[in-house]
């Protein structure tokens, strides 16, 4: 079992991820927002993290950026529904260890994580 942190200012993804991650038994924490999601980050030093990029106050790529300065060695997963190629460029040049588009599908979660973890 792992601790999951899920950053995602939509409730609905955060719900249908957190349903996927319950039924692998990994322990899911919550933010709503880059910053908090930043702050329970250092708090909790979480196993994983799924990150979405398009949130207000602070953009993903920024909120990925401040979490590996933290730790180097986070296992950040990207989240996003943005399918642009270079969006998931950016993403992996910028530390992310993969990039997941919604909607979620619980396969491909899981094999991600197995793969991460």
């Amino acid at each position: 079992m792992a601790k999951i942190l899920i950053i995602d200012d939509s409730a609905l993804s955060r719900r249908l991820l957190k349903k996927i991650l319950d039924e692998l038994n990994h322990q899911v924490i919550e933010a709503t927002d880059g910053l908090s999601g930043i702050e329970l980050y250092s708090i909790e030093n979480p196993d994983c993290v799924f990150l979405d990029l398009t949130m207000p106050g602070m953009y993903g790529i920024d909120v990925l950026k401040n979490i590996l300065d933290i730790n180097n060695q986070a296992k950040i997963i990207i989240a996003s529904a943005d399918i642009q190629k270079t969006t998931k460029e950016l993403s992996e040049i910028s530390g992310a260890k993969a990039f997941i588009n919604k909607p979620f599908d619980a396969l491909e979660i899981k094999e991600t994580l197995d793969k991460i973890l």
